[in-house]
């Protein structure tokens, strides 16, 4: 792990300050920190209520879509529900099954393998689909650059519905609708819903129509699921979506969802979005990286107590034998990109890399290395890969640039999958490590960490953790506030963890005394001097089945 670029935001203005002089100074600082400035941005903001949520008619081709729907209820039709493997895709499934189950329509869900069929539409599928009497599809976190699969589903008369949230190409699909926030056409106010949120919306817009609207409640926690598991930005209307999601999970969790958080050994009624990143969604996602993605769903959609125990026991052994796989393969790979030599794009590529892990090895490999990264799993003829990034590379960008390269890609600025020939892998890694060279050639590859303020550990006394609360759900584009102490007193402090790898701290300031934690930090255990400068943010520690609040340590400095 590299040490941080530090970066001190600067202190909200008087203006600022006095337009929310009924907030306390800190929480006010948090709120110019994230953008929020006008008085009707906090009070929405804090409030995370339906105020935030948009328009589903602004959507671009709900109008045709909805049509298309209708005639499908009306007349019977058979309407397939194409979805993703991941946590996003999955969930955005279950909405659209679920709702337009509840008004009467014949669903038949669809998810394809990731590894024998891969992201994505594919034709195979389309086909069969086809000869089982199905008529229309609606897809959910994919689609948007199906230009091909699209145009044979057209000649077999197999009507498309795309929704998608993933970066559209120039070229639209010529599909019935295409329902995506991120088109250039598009007059919806928040661009960064997932595919479960656009799922949501589509459905929202039905159920308006049919004065139902209040039915789409009991889904919010799927949205949720998946909005937090595709790490998008927890603004706008994704902030109203999974604060719902949270107190649904939290009160009335569906049967799927309890045993899940039986078995990842959370406590009911304390779930939070960390919780659905860091226990949840990986469980929800072993699934699809070591065999099918329709385990997750039947577990989601389930009725039965002893199918969701079952199914949710089977999912915990495979994200135990993820985490060891993910160990094993990374420390393969991170070999490999030493060997070659850390260049401003990493690549790692073997016949042996399975392809259910390889994104999450590229994530740990740019992580580490604060470099873009892919990982591919190549083929005798055909290789397919993940590729993780830096807020300094857009990946989906590079990858634009590069498809005369790539049967298949898709995917957002700092994560991206692709399908490509082998014989052409040398030239993708050619023209990527060109793009890379090209543009963090004056950048500085050490990741920079925003700090929101500044205070001393006395200064967190009393009710300022519940005070911060409010900002709550904490995630990408909302993170969890994070502060700086200088010339803290490390009283002690030692290792812990298997291998050593976690830094436990005592340390005192102004006569109050802190316990403070340092994940992935023990390696820098050489560094603690008996003063230092703190990078942090607060947590709850719930080891035990106590309740402490302590120091999450995020990076630290001897003082100067």
């Amino acid at each position: 792990m590299n040490h941080y670029r530090w970066n001190l935001l600067p202190p909200a203005p008087e203006k600022h300050l006095a337009a929310t002089s009924g907030l306390s100074p800190l929480i006010a600082q948090l709120l110019y920190n994230r953008g929020l400035t006008e008085p009707a941005q906090l009070e929405a903001f804090i409030s995370g209520d339906k105020r935030l949520a948009g328009d589903p008619s602004q959507l671009p081709d709900i109008e045709p879509a909805l049509a298309r729907i209708y005639r499908a209820l009306l007349s019977g039709e058979t309407i397939a529900i194409y979805g993703d493997f991941d946590a996003d895709g999955i969930t955005g499934t279950a909405i659209l099954v679920h709702g337009l189950s509840r008004l009467g329509g014949k669903t038949v869900p669809y998810i394809p393998h990731r590894l024998t069929e891969g992201y994505g539409l594919n034709i195979t599928a389309l086909e069969n689909l086809h000869r089982q009497g199905i008529s229309l599809v609606i897809t959910v976190d994919c689609g948007i650059t199906a230009l091909a699969e699209v145009e044979r589903a057209n000649r077999l008369g197999l009507d498309i519905i795309i929704t998608d949230h993933h970066s559209p190409l120039p070229e639209m699909p010529p599909a019935v609708a295409t329902i995506n926030p991120k088109r250039a056409d598009s007059s919806y106010a928040f661009s960064e819903l997932t595919g479960a949120g656009v799922a949501l919306k589509l459905l929202q817009a039905l159920f308006q129509n049919l004065g139902k609207e209040e039915q789409l409640g009991e889904l919010m926690d799927l949205a949720a699921l998946g909005t937090v598991a595709d790490m998008a930005p927890l603004s706008g209307e994704n902030r109203y979506l999974v604060k719902e999601g949270l107190k649904l999970m939290n009160t009335t969790p569906r049967l799927g969802l309890r045993e899940i958080i039986s078995q990842a050994g959370l406590t009911p009624g304390n779930l939070s979005a960390e919780s659905i990143s860091w226990a949840i969604a990986p469980r929800l996602n072993a699934a699809g990286r070591l065999a099918h993605a329709m385990t997750s769903y039947k577990l989601l959609m389930t009725e039965s107590p002893q199918e969701a125990r079952d199914l949710a026991i089977w999912l915990e052994e495979k994200n135990t034998e993820r985490q060891k796989l993910t160990t094993k393969v990374l420390a393969i790979a991170r070999e490999q990109v030493l060997a070659q030599g850390i260049t401003p794009m990493l690549v790692a590529a073997d016949k042996d890399y399975p392809l259910g892990v390889a994104g999450l090895i590229a994530g740990r490999l740019a992580e580490e290395f604060y470099r873009p990264a892919i990982v591919v799993r190549t083929g005798e003829t055909v290789s397919s890969g993940s590729g993780r990034s830096i807020p300094e590379f857009n990946i989906i960008k590079a990858l634009t640039q590069c498809r005369s390269l790539l049967s298949h890609f898709g995917g957002h600025s700092q994560a991206a999958g692709f399908t490509l020939p082998t014989k052409n892998l040398p030239h993708l890694q050619e023209q990527l490590s060109r793009l890379a060279a090209e543009q963090l050639a004056d950048a500085d590859l050490r990741p920079q960490l925003d700090i929101d303020a500044e205070v001393t550990l006395p200064d967190l006394s009393g009710d300022t953790f519940n005070t911060i609360q409010q900002l709550a759900p904490f995630g990408r584009g909302n993170p969890s506030p994070t502060f700086l102490s200088q010339r803290t007193e490390a009283i002690d402090c030692r290792t812990m963890g298997n291998g050593a790898q976690h830094l436990r701290l005592k340390l005192k300031q102004g006569g109050t005394v802190w316990d403070g934690v340092g994940f992935r930090l023990g390696c820098y255990l050489a560094e603690i001097s008996p003063q230092l400068d703190i990078v942090y943010n607060l947590e709850i520690d719930r080891w035990g089945g106590k309740e402490r609040l302590r120091l999450n340590i995020v990076d630290f400095a001897p003082s100067d």
